[in-house]
């Protein structure tokens, strides 16, 4: 490909709401150019590389034995009525009308429509296990869209639904899907970790997630510095410590203490550390508040609360009104001794072991000093209900936990039968009787692949490509082409070789400065330049440039071939 022939509008300035690392460089690069809010038209370069990641996400499935299919995009409302998730899905489920007056929506996703096609085409145990797949646009409506493609409202995914006739196989078909992925991941270049997770909206058994690691992640995850565990945050297990809960030691005392209300006033007023300190937390229950306990240093971790019986399936902060009318005093001097009985006291693993601690006093502007478990506070049960942090025992027994940052770019699903059921999707088993199929469900985020990759490999000059997404493997720079004949030969001679060898290249023939040529092919991330140049022919070398390396060498032809294979 010469760049005079091709569309290729790098740019110096980039809005200014392009707020992260990822939607700059597209920007800046032309891969990608704003069309409203949250929907991008990708460019000629921008799609050169999407299909790069498209590839190889394809040839890792069809290795896995997935068949390809392609399903509608919009879908009808009936289909999501019968899952319940017409109005369960919220917001983001974009909902449309045609001419009729009939509705639909732009399907987020495909669990609906791949569950009905597989209710009316399998029919018997003997055509099963099957995982069907697609890569195509998904259209999920954010509330506030940023960081490009990030997280767009318009967005390429890669779906796979397969199906079962027991959890056996569907576990058998997880752990093949589970390798595929990592093997797409690692064809790519990434460095990535794949993390126990949530099911979340889609609902299901066990569920993973494949995070690439980078600072600008919006995920935490948590991972052992002594096995291979790793887990969302959401989703990692807080250890009950290993001591034993020390004795009683003092007495019961209620201080004044006006104008102390949050746990860093707490621990100035009285001089003591955070996890010496209860906080308390009233959310709305299934019939009324519930009062959740942990130390002062730690943080409720919702998911996990979400889980308890006593809640309603989601954790939700009691308002001030509603606390004043059970309690009687304000947030912020809440504790658990002499709580209403009609309260349930869900107390951490953690904070389960205090004895002698500082909590609310139920009354405006105190606080108990001395507090402890059975004595003054009643314990309903004690739960995981807080986040980890670094340092915590790993839950499999084997080192202790990091934290980092990470960008969710796939996810894997052990659905069992929550859509099949609700869509009455059977196939008669080898006795034939019905039988309702298990469901694995696999998805990748193919366009957010390419934003995450630039997160994690750039510098202050533009994108370092890892070469299976790169748009070409090589460029070839041409100085001052136009005085001299022998360059362009030389340059046109390499290029021919290079692409009769099959390794993907370009040639910038655009006759620009070599500082603005050099600039373009650092910022769009080639990983190999070569510059062709009368003075190298003299010598009888090239100058040659890895995109991640410090310096320019000079090397031979044959050298350079040595490289590239």
């Amino acid at each position: 490909m010469r760049l005079s022939q091709f569309h290729l509008a790098t740019v110096k300035e980039v809005p200014a709401d392009a707020e992260i690392v990822s939607h700059k460089l597209m920007l800046r690069a032309g891969m990608i150019r704003k069309l409203a809010s949250g929907l991008y038209t990708w460019s000629p370069l921008g799609l050169r590389v999407l299909r790069k990641v498209e590839a190889v996400v394809r040839e890792e499935m069809n290795r896995a034995g997935a068949v390809e299919m392609l399903m509608p995009s919009v879908q009808p409302r009936e289909l999501w009525e019968e899952t319940g998730r017409w109005e369960k899905f919220g917001g983001q489920l974009l909902k449309i009308k045609d001419r009729k007056e009939q509705e639909f929506c732009y399907g987020p996703t495909h669990e609906e429509v791949v569950t009905d096609f597989a209710r009316n085409e399998l029919k018997s145990y003997k055509q099963l296990p099957v995982n069907f797949y697609q890569i195509q646009t998904k259209f999920r409506d954010e509330i506030r869209p940023r960081f490009g493609v990030m997280r767009a409202r318009e967005f390429l995914m890669k779906d796979a639904y397969s199906f079962h006739i027991n959890p056996e196989s569907l576990a058998q078909t997880y752990e093949v899907m589970y390798q595929a992925y990592t093997r797409i991941f690692t064809r790519l270049g990434l460095k990535f970790r794949a993390v126990q997770a949530d099911t979340g909206a889609i609902g299901g058994n066990a569920s993973h997630e494949f995070q690439v690691l980078a600072d600008s992640g919006e995920d935490a995850i948590a991972f052992s510095d002594g096995s291979e565990y790793a887990a969302n945050i959401e989703k990692a297990e807080a250890l009950a410590p290993a001591a034993a809960r020390p004795s009683a030691a003092a007495n019961l005392q209620r201080v004044d203490t006006p104008r102390v209300r949050t746990v860093e006033d707490v621990t100035r007023h009285f001089g003591i550390a955070a996890d010496r300190v209860l906080k308390t937390v009233l959310v709305r229950g299934k019939e009324g508040l519930v009062a959740l306990c942990l130390r002062g240093d730690h943080e409720i971790n919702e998911v996990k609360a979400s889980k308890l019986a006593e809640l309603p399936g989601e954790s939700v902060l009691a308002s001030e009104e509603e606390i004043l009318a059970a309690v009687g005093t304000r947030p912020g001097f809440i504790g658990p001794a002499g709580l209403p009985d009609s309260i349930p006291v869900i107390v951490d693993r953690s904070a389960a072991v205090l004895a002698d601690f500082v909590c609310g006093g139920n009354a405006n502007d105190t606080h108990y000093t001395g507090a402890n478990w059975e004595r003054d506070a009643r314990i309903t049960r004690i739960e995981d209900i807080r986040q980890v942090v670094a340092g915590d025992p790993s839950p499999d027994g084997h080192g202790t936990l990091h934290l980092a940052r990470g960008i969710e770019v796939g996810h894997v699903f052990q659905l069992g039968t929550k859509y099949s059921e609700a869509l009455d999707a059977t196939v008669l088993d080898d006795q034939g009787k019905k039988q309702v199929m298990w469901m694995g469900c696999y998805g990748i985020g193919v366009s957010r692949i390419v934003a995450a990759a630039i997160e994690q490999r750039h510098d202050e000059n533009g994108i370092i490509w890892p070469e299976a997404m790169s748009p070409w493997r090589v460029a070839v720079c041409v100085i001052n082409p136009k005085n001299s004949p022998e360059v362009e030969t030389a340059a046109q001679s390499l290029y021919d070789e290079l692409t009769a060898k099959g390794i993907e290249t370009v040639w910038d023939d655009r006759g620009l400065r070599p500082g603005a040529m050099f600039a373009d092919v650092e910022l769009i991330g080639i990983p190999h330049r070569v510059v062709v140049s009368e003075r190298g022919l003299a010598a009888g070398t090239l100058e040659y440039r890895a995109r991640d390396a410090a310096e320019s060498s000079a090397i031979t032809r044959d050298q350079l071939f040595e490289i590239l294979s």
